[in-house]
């Protein structure tokens, strides 16, 4: 299969290139788009003999389920059995936005976008090509991030590419995606709402809205939410977490000693030598948006390890903590 790359503009995409990559989805196909999170893989969510296209593309497991991104809230409703209070106040305030709702699900949505559980996340994404690809298309797209699984999330088309170049149809190039992290998912059927996977939208943010929530997932059979998995969003190249930017120099000195090429990620690192360091925004959003972009780049750059200062246990640097724990850990 021939991937084509289809430029569109991000704020306001022609409805040309939107009508040609909705075609395919219609057709059981599957085509990257941007969000203001990641790259997603779209295909027809109401289909399942599309949605195992995306599980094949990326290797993904079938026990990971899948994200139904909708254009409007209004649209819930045609996969959510249920919509909670709490979902209707938590939409309310972040929708459009970087949150995905677990719900229960209709029969119409099909047992492999939810690994054969009665709940479906849902998510209706802030940006313009994904909200307009969703509409033209016509149905629900489950979407995944674009790329293999376990493998880095992609914030900009040719990170899509290194992974997916032959097995998906189209690519929607709309620039590099402002967030940067997956989304925060919130599962809204019990009593007190509860964060599955901690993302852009913090705890403090929902707790103003809607008052106490959990964190963490409760020992269950089947997984409602994707980044459950240990390992997950990894580069190829050893990652390595330190808590202090002196111990990331010495991780490097030894890995250097012993002959290998290390590279230092962290917050105020020498300006000189930027082949062995690569200083970060200490500022939650900024490290957010730019963590995969900067690690895509230290995965090519032809390393041995990548060592990672840690940033501050605080519930504004949670999704990136999360991130960086899943990338360094071992399968």
């Amino acid at each position: 299969m021939e991937t084509s790359v289809l430029k569109v503009d991000p704020t306001n995409p022609e409805s040309d290139v939107i009508g040609r990559a909705a075609a395919v989805v219609r057709s059981g196909g599957l085509v990257a788009f941007p969000t203001e999170t990641v790259y997603g893989l779209g295909a027809n969510g109401l289909s399942a003999a599309a949605v195992a296209g995306i599980f094949e593309a990326k290797g993904r497991p079938s026990t990971n389920p899948l994200i139904l991104h909708v254009s409007d809230a209004s649209e819930v409703l045609n996969v959510a059995a249920a919509w909670p209070a709490t979902a209707q106040t938590l939409a309310a305030r972040f929708w459009p936005g970087p949150l995905t709702l677990v719900v229960p699900k209709r029969d119409s949505v099909p047992n492999i976008v939810t690994a054969g559980g009665p709940t479906v996340a849902v998510r209706c994404p802030n940006h313009a090509v994904a909200r307009a690809l969703i509409r033209a298309a016509g149905v629900p797209l489950a979407a995944p991030s674009a790329n293999r699984s376990t493998e880095l999330s992609p914030t900009r088309a040719e990170h899509v590419l290194k992974g997916l170049n032959g097995r998906i149809a189209i690519v929607l190039d709309g620039g590099p995606c402002s967030g940067g992290l997956e989304s925060t998912v919130v599962d809204v059927t019990g009593e007190i709402p509860r964060v599955l996977r901690p993302g852009l939208i913090t705890v403090p943010m929902l707790e103003a809205v809607c008052g106490r929530v959990e964190v963490g997932t409760k020992s269950e059979g089947v997984a409602r939410a994707p980044g459950q998995m240990v390992k997950h969003y990894s580069p190829r190249t050893p990652l390595v977490l330190v808590d202090r930017a002196d111990e990331a120099e010495r991780a490097r000195a030894a890995a250097s000693r012993l002959g290998l090429r290390a590279v230092v990620v962290g917050f105020d690192l020498p300006l000189t030598a930027a082949s062995m360091y690569r200083a970060m925004m200490f500022e939650p959003d900024q490290y957010a948006a730019d963590l995969y972009a900067v690690l895509h780049e230290l995965d090519n750059g032809r390393y041995d390890q990548i060592v990672v200062e840690m940033p501050p246990d605080t519930p504004e640097w949670a999704a990136v903590r999360d991130r960086l724990t899943r990338a360094a850990a071992r399968e």
